[in-house]
């Protein structure tokens, strides 16, 4: 039954499946819904939350993989967020499904929980990976270094979902952050230097 929901997911996202779909999908009947999940709002959320199991492994898988040791901090970001982007492709109705949870989770909060545990887990990779680059020291400031690329994952996918076109590449993500540094270090060096009381 996870399969065809899935399936069906993939195919109508969740505002457009219905009981019927699912069962034609998964050679079940709609008996089986209610005996199993209960309901096919509990259904269709065990069928998301699977899927978004299923693109946050690759994610981790793309995240760990070996990168040029000499890229330093900027060129590895730029390397992780490219195979990042790759990925959005392959994943994309995983990724709908994503923002569909979003609203379906303001109406369940069994999958609300779910969600907010499932982003946990990846800010704590993301805090991993990117704060061993970054030098976070202690335990807020990896948790912070996770949640800025958290929100980068997820405006990212956005901005690619509506237009990838025009939705930026790793190279210009990295531009970004590199200009963004220089200005911060420009401003820091022209700040007059703080009176103490």
């Amino acid at each position: 039954m996870l399969a065809g929901a899935k399936q069906c997911l993939y195919e109508r996202g969740y505002g457009r499946t219905t009981a019927r779909d699912i069962v034609e999908a998964s050679g079940t009947n709609l008996a089986s819904i209610g005996y199993h999940f209960g309901t096919k709002e509990a259904l269709l959320n065990a069928a998301m939350m699977e899927m978004l199991g299923e693109w946050g492994q690759e994610l981790e898988r793309i995240l760990a993989s070996e990168s040029d040791e000499g890229a330093g901090p900027l060129g590895r970001f730029e390397e992780v967020w490219t195979r990042v982007i790759e990925s959005f492709e392959a994943h994309r109705p995983a990724l709908i499904a994503s923002f569909e949870a979003f609203v379906q989770a303001e109406h369940s909060p069994e999958l609300r929980e779910q969600i907010a545990a499932g982003q946990e887990d990846t800010r704590s990779w993301l805090a991993v990976l990117f704060g061993n680059l970054a030098g976070a020291a202690d335990e807020a400031t990896a948790r912070a270094v996770g949640s800025f690329h958290l929100a980068l994952l997820n405006g990212l996918m956005v901005q690619w979902l509506v237009d990838p076109e025009l939705a930026p590449s790793g190279r210009e993500m990295a531009g970004a952050l590199r200009t963004i540094l220089e200005g911060v270090r420009s401003a820091e060096q022209e700040a007059p230097p703080q009176t103490r009381a």
